[in-house]
């Protein structure tokens, strides 16, 4: 697991990046449902297909939101880090 640099001043309503990776794949078409976050799906050769979104959330009550469209969506959620907070 990463967590943000200690200096960082993550709270619960300020933006942060996050990544986020769900089992199955989803295109690119579903960025602006999904928070306009950056949508990929490795190339690898993994038995199950995932796709990882990356992207700034204003905060986490924004990434609440994208998290509940997922499971709305029936993709289950591998994890989610804090890459970096303000």
């Amino acid at each position: 697991m990463t967590y943000p640099e200690k200096n960082s001043r993550l709270t619960m309503s300020s933006p942060a990046e996050y990544r986020i990776i769900v089992h199955g794949r989803l295109n690119e078409s579903y960025s602006s449902r999904l928070g306009g976050l950056n949508i990929t799906t490795p190339d690898d050769e993994q038995p199950e297909p995932v796709t990882v979104l990356i992207g700034r959330l204003q905060g986490q009550a924004a990434l609440l939101g994208i998290l509940n469209d997922l499971y709305e969506m029936h993709m289950p959620l591998v994890s989610v880090e804090v890459l970096s907070g303000d």
